[in-house]
């Protein structure tokens, strides 16, 4: 908040008695600084994950052509959060700082330095500084605007109450005005005269207007023993041991940096706002909207020259349901060079979901629960903007893949069932093991039309060992098959409880000998952490597991 680059050599020199104090303020000082330096790297460098379609671009490019260099972002989200979290432990660090410094400037207000010292007057007091300068005032209201973000991005809210996440987490727009002007107090002060008036001179007419002769200055102020061949002070100074002060000290403010640190990373994140706010500005055209049971809602809808990969995201917009909320979705279906089409399926949980469900279908009746109920209407206006890339790009890359989901979270894995449906051949993937975990019976009916084409499709074309399907159902009531005999092939392969994961890491490392499996899970944290955890052990069969995932949180 308050900062100064003081002259302290000067300042020891001429108030030696002060010497502790000035310790603790050379270190208050000390720690504003590099606490800054810190702050202004990391809130440039928060940014960057932020532009998403940036990252989307560099993966799809041959400019990463290196799998481990696209795994990396990845981990972007990662990034930010460390981001975030450094600049919340460093600014506690430069809060503390500040308020030393502030509490020394005003208790060790020195007449000597009137230009270097942000109080006004001996023992003003510390709160005015805090609120009266700009600097001070500044600092005051980023503390109060990062509590409010780091106490909304808590699992716990972000969960209940996603809308407080969503515009309290915008407010770091106001947080860049308030950083800029932060620095624009001319508070930061170095000497722009070394030359004339070196740290640790004496001053001449300072000795002289106090009647003090040089002999006796020394006398008084230099207790250590004098350099070897020099036992008087004349001597010592006649060989310039001693530095005199030429004129007196002149500061200026320091030019502010914080802008350069940010404005790099702040043009390129708004400057694709502004593209992705041009290229979504245009509404989808929905085709259809379809009921499934356990309160999933699928749309499928075209957009002109949309194009997306498998295992991609995009957010959906509803002016109706919200002016600002947008909120991802990954796609279920990816338009191809034959069909515009492409689709999402929602869980519908919470506010946004439910307020959405009831815009595009007719209150459900115990009817839609059981069968697909697909209703043509006139829907409101729908935005999408993306796409944007995940990992589950990387699951066509490797020779051998390993897709896990619980629940909903099979919808990345939708888009890559499709696209092996409509031709496997271009891909690099050769086997997959698609493992499937629910509660509910009837969610496997989201996608088991999908499942029993793509497993008809490889036994017609010879390759029955193409894709390896596990439905379990991890809670029971007795009915232990999918309804209807059009599912016949999904019911053989259909398990009651939970996979045992260490005897399916070593029968696929058995069958995968010396291979590199692509490990991807979409689901709770507790299913990602065992799948990580197998993923890094060691096997006799000289297969690597390389662990990919994507959290509910």
């Amino acid at each position: 908040m308050l900062s100064a680059v003081t002259d302290l050599g000067s300042i020891e020199s001429t108030v030696s008695k002060n010497l502790p104090v000035v310790s603790i303020h050379q270190l208050g000082l000390c720690l504003s600084r590099a606490s800054a330096s810190v702050l202004n790297l990391n809130c440039s460098l928060i940014l960057l994950p932020m532009c998403r379609t940036l990252l989307a671009y560099l993966r799809g490019s041959q400019k990463v052509p290196s799998r481990r260099t696209r795994r990396l972002l990845d981990k972007s989200r990662t990034f930010h959060i460390t981001c975030g979290v450094t600049i919340c432990i460093f600014s506690g660090v430069h809060v503390a700082a500040h308020l030393v410094n502030a509490l020394n400037f005003s208790v060790n207000y020195s007449e000597d330095f009137v230009e270097l010292n942000a109080a006004r007057y001996r023992d003003e007091d510390p709160r005015k500084l805090l609120f009266t300068t700009v600097p001070g005032l500044t600092g005051v209201c980023m503390v109060v605007v990062l509590f409010l973000m780091i106490t909304a991005s808590t699992y716990a809210i972000r969960v209940s109450n996603y809308d407080i996440f969503w515009y309290t987490h915008n407010l770091f727009f106001v947080f860049y005005m308030l950083l800029t002007l932060h620095v624009s107090g001319g508070l930061l002060k170095y000497q722009t005269n070394l030359d004339t008036h070196p740290p640790g001179c004496i001053s001449l007419n300072r000795t002289s207007s106090q009647n003090i002769s040089l002999p006796e200055y020394f006398s008084e102020h230099f207790h250590e023993p004098f350099p070897e061949g020099f036992s008087k002070p004349a001597e010592f100074t006649q060989h310039k041991f001693v530095k005199i002060c030429m004129e007196e000290p002149r500061f200026q403010a320091n030019f502010p940096q914080t802008w350069l640190w940010i404005s790099g990373p702040l043009c390129l994140y708004c400057a694709e706002r502004l593209y992705r706010y041009i290229r979504s500005n245009k509404p989808v055209t929905i085709i259809s909207v379809i009921s499934h049971p356990s309160d999933v809602m699928e749309i499928r809808m075209v957009k002109e020259n949309f194009k997306a990969r498998p295992g991609q995201y995009i957010t959906l917009h509803c002016p109706s349901v919200s002016a600002l909320e947008n909120h991802p979705f990954t796609l279920t279906m990816c338009p191809t060079e034959t069909k515009a089409t492409f689709g999402v399926h929602l869980k519908i949980v919470g506010d946004w979901t439910e307020r959405f469900r009831d815009l595009l279908l007719p209150p459900s009746s115990q009817d839609s629960e059981i069968l697909p109920f697909i209703q043509s209407r006139n829907y409101p206006k729908l935005y999408i903007d993306g796409p944007f890339g995940s990992p589950f790009e990387e699951s066509l890359n490797y020779e051998v893949s390993l897709c896990v989901a619980g629940g909903i979270g099979v919808t990345p894995f939708a888009s890559i069932l499709n696209t092996l449906l409509d031709d496997w051949k271009p891909y690099k993937l050769r086997r997959l093991y698609f493992i499937w975990v629910c509660r509910d019976i009837q969610s496997f009916r989201w996608f088991a039309d999908l499942l029993c084409m793509l497993h008809n499709k490889f036994w017609q074309e010879n390759r029955p060992d193409y894709v390896n399907i596990q439905l379990y159902l991890s809670q029971t009531d007795g009915i232990q098959k999918i309804i209807g005999e059009k599912y016949h092939a999904l019911n053989s392969r259909l398990f009651i409880g939970r996979p045992r994961w260490k005897l399916l890491f070593d029968e696929i490392a058995k069958y995968n000998r010396g291979k590199t499996v692509g490990v991807f899970c979409c689901g709770p944290n507790s299913l990602s952490k065992t799948l990580h955890k197998l993923s890094n052990q060691n096997n006799s069969y000289g297969t690597r597991f390389e662990y990919n995932k994507e959290s509910f949180s």
